[in-house]
């Protein structure tokens, strides 16, 4: 891992801030722009073995504020289509189209998808509730348009 110099922090250094305040969405369509992509592996589970599987980061901005919502895309042959409806929501692929995965572009491309918010017990037994990607949709051009235009 390269190391960052100006992140360093020294014993006596003074500290500021805060961290971000976590932003849950409403239930709904937004989009997104990707990131970050990690190569990891899938441990394995009940109906699928042990594999590759990309995590992707995605950034929200939304009227409650900006958000970063994470995802496993498993690569395995049965979830074949939810790796397409990505690569489809972010324009790189069409309906019915092969397409030869490339992660290199992956970084930085806008798509939108429907959130949903999923809830989970933490370690102290309290229910919490984070983003979740409910199912991407296919990239129209449209959605990504500035609000402002004349017509």
């Amino acid at each position: 891992m390269m190391e960052n110099k100006d992140m360093l922090m020294d014993w006596n250094d003074s500290i500021e801030t805060d961290g971000q305040e976590y932003v849950l969405l409403p239930e709904g369509d937004y989009n997104f722009t990707v990131t970050h992509f990690e190569r990891g592996r899938f441990s394995g589970g009940p109906k699928v073995p042990a594999c590759n599987k990309a995590t992707i980061t995605v950034q929200v901005e939304a009227k409650e504020g900006t958000t970063s919502v994470k995802f496993d895309l498993i690569l395995y042959r049965t979830l074949e289509w939810r790796i397409s409806a990505f690569f489809r929501s972010i324009g790189q692929k069409k309906h019915g189209e092969k397409l030869t995965m490339d992660w290199n572009k992956v970084i930085g491309s806008k798509g939108r998808a429907h959130f949903k918010q999923r809830s989970y017990t933490n370690q102290n037994g309290e229910e919490k509730f984070v983003n979740d990607v409910d199912r991407f949709i296919d990239y129209n051009e449209e959605n990504f348009l500035p609000d402002d235009l004349p017509f």
